[in-house]
C-alpha cells in the first residue's frame, strides 16, 4: 500500500536535502511535486488543497527545529501532517460495556465484508480474549451465510445459523437474544450489501440498526476503489451512525488514497486494515506508523508486536542455546525457521514494515516468487527421513531424486535448497562462534528492539 505516493514523497524530500535551507521557492516546488503525488495516490481535491497549504505553512514557520537539516524538516511537518489527516492515533473498538456488546457490519458487495467479519472475529478472539458469535443477515446471498459459517468453524467462534426465509431483523435479533444466552462477549452481525447504494439497502440495514443498537457500526470498504471509498462512506454515514471503517485489500492498493481520505471527509475513524487474504490479515490502523511507513521509516512497533503474536519463542529460544553450544544447524533447524517465517504473515507486509525496505525496487513478482520458494524448501524437507534432515551430506543422487519425486519438485529444486542450506549452516556456525545469534534472538522476543529475519530467509 501507498508505494506509489512513498516513491514520489520521498523523491521530493531528498531532493530537498541538498538545500542549504528551506526557501519560499524551493519549498513551492517541493509542494508542487507533493501536490501532484497525493493527486496520482487518488487523494480527494479537497484534502490535496489542505493538506499542502497546510505543510507549506508550517515548513516555513517557526514550529520546526532549526537544528535539522531542510529534508529533515519537510519529513517532520508531513509526518505530522500525515498523522494528523488520517486520526492522531489508533482509535480501538469501544467493547466496554454490558456483554454481548453487537457490531454491525455494513458495506458495498464485493467490498470483502463477510470475509473481514471472520477476520474481526478471529482478531477479537484471539488477540482480546473474547468470546464471539457471528452471524449473518444477508438474505439475499446464502452463499454468504454459509461462507460464514465455514469461516467461523475454521476459527473455532460460535455460529447463530439463518436462511433466506428470515427477515434480516429477526436473524439480527434471535442472534442477540442467543448471544445473551451462551455468555458471548461479543456479537458480529454480517449484513447484505449491493452493487451500488440504494434505498431498500439502507431501509433494511437502518431496521437492523435500530433492533439491535449497534455499540460499533463499521463500515467495510474496498481501499482500491479510491475516491468511490469515500463517496460510499459518506452516503452510509447519512443513513447510519457509522463508529469507524475498515478498509480492505490494502495489500493490492499501490496509490492509498482512499486512507489519507476518509477521516477527512468524513471524520469517521480507520480502525482496521484488511492487509492479506489469510484470517490472521487484518491489522489495527495506527495513523503515526501509516505515516512512518509511507516516508520510507518502517513500522518496527506493528513488527513487534507481530513477532510476539505470532513467533513461537520457546522454539527460538531452543534454537538460539543449540546454535550457542555450537550443536550443528541441520534441515530440521531450517524447516523450523521457515515455518516461524511464515507464521510472520506476508513477505511484502513485512518488508514495508522495515526501514528503508518499503521503497526497495523489487521486480514485480519477486516477493510472491520467494514466498513460493520457501514453502517448496519446507515440502523438500518434509520427504527426507529423519537421518537425512540430521545429516545433509548423505544426500547425493539416487536420495535427490527420491526426495524431489515425494515433493512433486525437481532434483534441480533440491539441488538450489540443499546449496542455500550449505551457506546457511556456515553463517550459523560463524554467529554461534560470535555469540550474534543469542543477541538475534533476544531481539525478537518480547519486549525485544530487533527486528532481524529469522534465518530461513533466504535474502
Amino acid at each position: 500500500m501507498f508505494e506509489q505516493l512513498s516513491d514520489k514523497l520521498q523523491g521530493t524530500i531528498k531532493r530537498l536535502r541538498g538545500q542549504a535551507r528551506l526557501t519560499e521557492d524551493n519549498i513551492a516546488d517541493a509542494m508542487r511535486e507533493v501536490r501532484i503525488a497525493l493527486l496520482e495516490a487518488d487523494v480527494s481535491l479537497p484534502v490535496v488543497k489542505t493538506f499542502v497549504s497546510t505543510v507549506k505553512e508550517k515548513a516555513l514557520g517557526t514550529d520546526v527545529s532549526k537544528s535539522l537539516n531542510p529534508g529533515q524538516q519537510i519529513i517532520k511537518v508531513v509526518h505530522d501532517e500525515l498523522v494528523a489527516f488520517m486520526g492522531e492515533s489508533n482509535d480501538a473498538l469501544n467493547l466496554a460495556q454490558q456483554p454481548p456488546a453487537v457490531i454491525l457490519m455494513a458495506g458495498l458487495q464485493g467490498a470483502g465484508k463477510t470475509t473481514t467479519v471472520g477476520k474481526l472475529a478471529n482478531f477479537l478472539k484471539e488477540r482480546e480474549g473474547k468470546r464471539v458469535m457471528v452471524t449473518s443477515a444477508d438474505i439475499y446471498r446464502p452463499a454468504a451465510i454459509e461462507q460464514l459459517r465455514v469461516l467461523s468453524e475454521s476459527i473455532d467462534v460460535e455460529f447463530f445459523p439463518s436462511n433466506e426465509n428470515q427477515s434480516a431483523v429477526d436473524i439480527a435479533t434471535n442472534a442477540l437474544d442467543a448471544a445473551k444466552r451462551s455468555v458471548a462477549d461479543v456479537l458480529i452481525i454480517d449484513t447484505a450489501g449491493r452493487l451500488h447504494v440504494d434505498g431498500e439497502l439502507m431501509t433494511e440495514i437502518q431496521a437492523v440498526h435500530q433492533a439491535v443498537n449497534p455499540v460499533e457500526t463499521l463500515f467495510i470498504v474496498d481501499s482500491m476503489t479510491g475516491q468511490d471509498a469515500v463517496n460510499s462512506a459518506k452516503a452510509f454515514d447519512e443513513a447510519l451512525p457509522l463508529t469507524g471503517v475498515i478498509l480492505t485489500k490494502t495489500d493490492g492498493d499501490a496509490r492509498g488514497g482512499a486512507a489519507l481520505s476518509l477521516r477527512h471527509v468524513t471524520g469517521k475513524p480507520i480502525k482496521f486494515l484488511g492487509i492479506s487474504e489469510k484470517i490472521d490479515g487484518l491489522e489495527a490502523f495506527h495513523p503515526d506508523r501509516v505515516a512512518s511507513r509511507i516516508l520510507g521509516m518502517g513500522d518496527m512497533l506493528t513488527l513487534i508486536e507481530e513477532a510476539e503474536q505470532n513467533l513461537d519463542v520457546k522454539e527460538a529460544e531452543r534454537f538460539a542455546k543449540k546454535i550457542k553450544k555450537g550443536k550443528g544447524f541441520n534441515l530440521e533447524d531450517y524447516r523450523s525457521q521457515i515455518i516461524q517465517m511464515n507464521k510472520m504473515g506476508d513477505i511484502s507486509s513485512l518488508m514495508d514494515k522495515l526501514p528503508g525496505m518499503g521503497n526497495m525496487k523489487i521486480p514485480e513478482g519477486a516477493l510472491g516468487g520467494m514466498s513460493s520458494e520457501l514453502n517448496k524448501n519446507v515440502a523438500i524437507i518434509n520427504s527426507m527421513t529423519a537421518q537425512e534432515k540430521e545429516y545433509p551430506a548423505l544426500i547425493k543422487g539416487s536420495r535427490r531424486k527420491r526426495i524431489a519425486a515425494g515433493s512433486g519438485t525437481q532434483v534441480q529444486d533440491v539441488n538450489r535448497l540443499l546449496k542455500q542450506f550449505t551457506q546457511m549452516q556456515k553463517m550459523m556456525k560463524k554467529m554461534g562462534n560470535k555469540g550474534m545469534m543469542k543477541k538475534m534472538m533476544r531481539g525478537m522476543g518480547p519486549g525485544g528492539g530487533g527486528g532481524g529475519m529469522p534465518p530461513g530467509f533466504p535474502m
